[in-house]
């Protein structure tokens, strides 16, 4: 076990573990940090804690000290700096007519780098705009291409649920989200009712996969013939998940009535899940696929 706190740098970005060394540090606190780009200034969103050595990336860094009231102004001052530098980005850009959508200007907390954001279709030959970029703010200049998920990350926005997006108010890591999670939830598929802002499959289809899992397997699936309590058979018409009722077609004498039974009062043969495109027209199966090319892209350019 190993002693650390976790740090984090952006608002809901990833939390990073470094070595609280003698510093008695609480949780909220701000501190000034080594990291492999030099200097940071951060959020204590963790306080002390042990935490088994599998879960550290050795070497672990150590806390250099706890931030001042001198190291807050500079952050607050870098913040400002920021935002001229934006500015001066986006003239640059358009001097060059480079096809790239700035997102972001970051210093770091000792002025060492200045990392500009962006998004592009393809590559970018930037090589003149870093040089009268260095010219400008004589400090190192990194240009860094995100993907879109990145890109919503960074700018924030609200969802479709009216509230703000997980991925820029709490979500430190995007998750795999995939066609079938909506499938098992019953959802629309037709792409434009399971994206989010980003224009990818929401990252919220994740967030009650496992419940709807474990409801639809103790569920008959749509047009499985099941054996009711009071001895009737019939087809199963619906099925709603989260009350766990079944609707099912049944023959009393010689007409058919549709009544709804809790799943315990049904007996049934226990089948393979179908498959998450089943009953999928040709034109959601054309728009799903094109929306699964690019959720393969986006995670090629978030690695």
């Amino acid at each position: 076990m190993v002693k650390v706190i976790g740090v984090r740098f952006r608002s809901a970005g990833k939390i990073y573990f470094f070595d609280p060394v003698n510093f008695q540090i609480d949780e909220g606190e701000k501190v000034v940090v080594e990291t492999a780009r030099g200097l940071e200034f951060g959020t204590v969103v963790l306080g002390m804690r042990e935490v088994d050595d599998s879960k550290v990336v050795q070497p672990l860094k150590p806390v250099t000290r706890i931030a001042t009231e001198k190291d807050i102004e500079t952050a607050e001052s870098n913040k400002e700096k920021e935002k001229e530098a934006f500015k001066v980005c986006l003239e640059k850009i358009r001097k060059h007519e480079l096809e790239m959508k700035l997102i972001d200007a970051e210093y770091t907390f000792d002025n060492n780098k200045l990392l500009f954001y962006f998004t592009a279709d393809g590559r970018i030959d930037f090589r003149e705009l870093v040089k009268d970029l260095a010219a400008v703010f004589k400090t190192r200049i990194e240009l860094r291409q995100i993907g879109v998920r990145d890109e919503t990350k960074i700018l924030g926005g609200i969802g479709v649920c009216g509230r703000p997006l997980c991925c820029h108010s709490w979500l430190p890591e995007f998750i795999p989200v995939s066609i079938k999670m909506a499938k098992e939830q019953n959802l629309s598929l037709n792409p434009t009712k399971i994206s989010g802002v980003c224009g990818r499959l929401m990252c919220c289809l994740k967030n009650e996969e496992e419940t709807y899992e474990d409801l639809n397997s103790r569920l008959p699936n749509v047009g499985d013939f099941v054996t009711t309590d009071d001895n009737l058979k019939g087809e199963v018409q619906s099925v709603n998940v989260l009350r766990q009722l079944v609707k099912v077609i049944v023959s009393v004498g010689d007409e058919k009535e549709i009544r709804e039974y809790k799943v315990e009062q049904l007996r049934f043969k226990q089948r393979r899940r179908k498959d998450a495109n089943a009953s999928i027209s040709d034109e959601e199966l054309k728009a799903l696929e094109m929306l699964e090319r690019k959720e393969g892209k986006s995670k090629l350019n978030d690695e």
